[in-house]
């Protein structure tokens, strides 16, 4: 009978795996490996890195409590190479396997590195699909094939038809409607308290990754502690539960809120449990279906989750496979500014970004809206350069990884894809943060003007954006009222907005 090694990443944390399927407990190996290039390619938050490391750790435990032979690489063992090649080859001389099982990883340059280990090894490499999600990479090609700009929307539609989901008995949406989202962009009422949500103390296990990683990385970004994420399934399964009985009921009203001092709300904080395996997809849809089915959720907040994951998930890890590698070197609005160093180091006047980045910092956590309209926002309106902007959002959420990060934050944050994958930019000005937060009542800038020293920068940002990317936008039908608006000024009052611009930003010192 043949020997595996079977390499299992820090994102596959999954007993269902397609590389353990078929496992022989009595004969095949399976590597774990902590490697240095994974922990540095970007200055990953302290808090991410542990998370993945303990888990990684747990995993492997649970794994030898199945009696199941695990070899552990540890980041700080001598021998380690630091890099999956060095250790796939190291383990295959230690264990003299027939071949090496390994499932798709999550990131194009992992692949290619996957894909020449068969030369450095001397052994077959069986990369297999990785079945975990609804839509394999050629479903979503299947879909794409021939489309010019892919809508998220359709392949919802489609992946709700395929899987049943909130679907009738007759086969139609729940409701008599796909999409809930007009119903989901409520501000918190006033008086409103954010719920407590379940935090996890850490281990001995995870103490000890949080020690490794105060040595190691003491210099990167974020705080390392408190440090409260769930790193077994168990605990995830934990916050998932936690979720659905506290938050989700009022999830879909408040989705797009803010709030100052909150950075949780009643949003799901399960991604970094599915992005590295702990969840999965399915279970939790049909979880949270449920809530709905037995009428302890509404349709607006089940539709609105399920469409995140069922919906957006799948269709950004569908698009990052079918455009790379071409789709990350786009920069469709020659965006070219140097990344603001605040983004880094949170000190600025602006409040919703302090607040934003600050909660970042300290949790290496912020939700949807936050990233895609106060981050991601600015980063749009000052033209920031995305290749920077997508090194920033990896390094600093612990649910990122390059398969869904890229696409969200090229595509939906910053249009550098041009329209590929959202239908115009999501630019706005400082009234939306005002309308969806409490962020603007503290800031050092007024809202309510729009140039002059004290004025909210998002509102002259906003108009320098259009005026300077008027060519590549004004034919945009979903651009087409502020274009009428920027087509009334002189020319005088669109030199001056522009300037007022351009003074701010070279006034940002570059990271």
């Amino acid at each position: 009978m043949s020997v595996s090694l079977r390499l299992v990443l820090g994102d596959q944390l999954s007993r269902d795996l397609s590389a353990l399927d078929g496992l022989d407990s009595a004969r095949d190996v399976v590597l774990l490996a902590e490697v240095a290039d994974e922990a540095t390619y970007v200055p990953h938050h302290k808090q991410k890195i542990a998370f993945i490391l303990s888990a990684m750790r747990h995993f492997a435990a649970e794994l030898r409590a199945e009696g199941i032979a695990v070899d552990y690489v540890t980041l700080d063992d001598p021998q380690n190479t630091g890099s999956f090649t060095g250790e796939v080859t190291r383990a295959a001389a230690r264990h003299k396997p027939d071949h090496i099982v390994v499932t798709e990883p999550g990131e194009w340059r992992v692949l290619q590195a996957m894909r020449g280990w068969a030369d450095e090894t001397g052994l077959p490499v069986d990369i297999r699909e990785d079945t975990r999600f609804f839509a394999s990479r050629r479903r979503f090609a299947r879909w794409a094939e021939d489309r010019r700009t892919y809508r998220m929307e359709f392949f919802y539609r489609e992946m709700r038809r395929e899987t049943g989901i909130l679907l009738t008995s007759d086969g139609e949406p729940e409701g008599g409607h796909w999409n809930y989202d007009a119903e989901n962009r409520k501000p918190l009422p006033k008086g409103f308290t954010p719920p407590q949500r379940q935090r996890f103390a850490p281990d001995a296990m995870t103490q000890e990754v949080l020690d490794l990683v105060a040595r190691h990385f003491p210099d990167n970004f974020g705080d390392l502690e408190p440090f409260g994420w769930a790193v077994t399934r168990a605990d995830a399964l934990a916050a998932l539960a936690e979720f659905l009985s506290h938050s989700l009921p009022r999830f879909g009203d408040y989705q797009d809120a803010m709030k100052q001092g909150a950075p949780f709300l009643h949003h799901g904080l399960i991604a970094p449990y599915l992005n590295i395996g702990l969840l999965g997809p399915r279970e939790i849809c049909a979880a949270v279906e449920a809530e709905y089915r037995e009428g302890r959720a509404p349709l607006n907040a089940v539709e609105g989750f399920i469409r995140q994951i069922l919906g957006w998930r799948e269709y950004v890890r569908g698009l990052y496979w079918h455009r790379m590698p071409a789709y990350a070197d786009s920069n469709a609005l020659d965006a070219q500014r140097p990344l603001p160093w605040f983004y880094w180091g949170g000190e600025t006047r602006m409040n919703c970004l302090q607040e934003v980045i600050g909660q970042t910092r300290q949790h290496a956590y912020s939700h949807h809206i936050q990233r895609l309209m106060v981050t991601g926002n600015f980063a749009l309106l000052a033209g920031i350069d995305p290749k920077q902007v997508e090194e920033w959002y990896l390094a600093v959420y612990a649910d990122a990884f390059e398969w869904v990060e890229l696409p969200n934050t090229h595509g939906m944050a910053l249009f550098a894809d041009g329209g590929i994958m959202a239908s115009k930019p999501y630019a706005a000005s400082g009234a939306y943060i005002d309308r969806m937060s409490d962020f603007c009542g503290t800031c050092a800038y007024k809202v309510k003007e729009k140039s002059g020293p004290d004025a909210c920068p998002f509102n002259y940002l906003y108009w320098a954006f259009l005026i300077r990317n008027e060519k590549a936008l004004k034919g945009n039908p979903r651009m087409a009222m502020p274009y009428r608006t920027l087509a009334k000024w002189p020319e005088d009052r669109r030199q001056a907005i522009a300037r007022e611009a351009e003074n701010f930003l070279d006034s940002l010192a570059a990271s």
